[in-house]
């Protein structure tokens, strides 16, 4: 099975959800998610994380985390590990207790971050837990909206800063944004290549700073190897000359990481002849 492109780099956002294998409880009572919470304690302040939203379900959770060090892996790694082995010593199990790997959207932080954090916050609302956000002891919703202070590791600044510079009056704008995004529209619909939430500038410096060498890399599924290529027209727009055209192709094959049969509709050409240039040497 085809495993996600891991994106990391100093600075990334993203959304995460963990799930409980064969959807089994990760959470069986408080006492496992008061647990829970100071993993992610622990794991923010050893790997330096900035946690921007948080939801426990019974079995899954959300974060909505940023990686000033660019250690999605590493940091998840703990967390999830940790939590296992004492989540199984308490309750005298084994074996794996989530469900295979966490998926992880990186999410542009200027566009998306306050929509993808109200959706976390209105899991349990959506699931028919609680008839209010507050309700739910196991969110970062109290935190934010000041119903509760904020533990240390929890940064709910950045949210309210959207919302205006004084404090109480921007708490008082972060709650009515949460009350009305119970009819909004989930923002992972907007999703690129399943796992990019941003704006079409966004998605394509993915693909030009952060993807460079993953269009051949198997292991993982094409469409998100080849997320924010910039299409065929593109490429070939300026191409006047032969060699031009042959740089374009070269480009395009395995850069970008079209099919040769792509490549050559477009162009115009055979594709034995598109694959014949491809295979000369630059």
């Amino acid at each position: 099975m085809a495993r996600p492109l891991r994106v990391e780099y100093p600075g990334a956002l993203y959304h995460v959800i963990s799930r409980g294998n064969a959807y089994q409880n990760i959470f069986r009572d408080d006492k496992d998610r008061i647990k829970f919470l100071e993993w992610i304690k622990d794991t923010a302040e050893l790997h330096n994380l900035i946690c921007h939203a948080y939801c426990l379900m019974d079995n899954h959770y959300h974060l909505l985390i940023e990686t000033p060090d660019g250690n999605l892996s590493k940091a998840m790694r703990d967390l999830n590990g940790n939590y296992t082995q004492w989540f199984n010593a308490r309750h005298k199990s084994v074996g794996h207790l989530f469900q295979g790997r966490y998926k992880a959207f990186v999410i542009e932080k200027e566009t998306y971050l306050l929509q993808v954090a109200r959706y976390i916050i209105l899991n349990p609302i959506r699931a028919k837990l609680v008839d209010h956000p507050k309700d739910w002891n196991w969110s970062s919703y109290r935190f934010t909206a000041h119903f509760n202070k904020s533990p240390a590791w929890f940064h709910p600044d950045w949210i309210l800063n959207f919302f205006g510079k004084k404090k109480k009056d921007a708490q008082i704008r972060f709650r009515k944004f949460i009350k009305e995004g119970i009819s909004a529209e989930d923002p992972h619909n907007d999703l690129e290549n399943g796992f990019l939430l941003g704006s079409p500038q966004f998605v394509y410096w993915i693909w030009e700073t952060q993807t460079s060498g993953s269009e051949e890399l198997k292991e993982h599924p094409r469409e998100q190897r080849i997320v924010g290529r910039p299409s065929l027209n593109e490429i070939f727009k300026n191409v006047k000359t032969k060699d031009e055209r042959d740089e374009a192709i070269k480009l395009a094959r395995f850069r970008c990481g079209y099919l040769t049969t792509e490549i050559a509709e477009h162009a115009g050409l055979h594709r034995s002849v598109v694959g014949k240039i491809s295979r000369k040497k630059s």
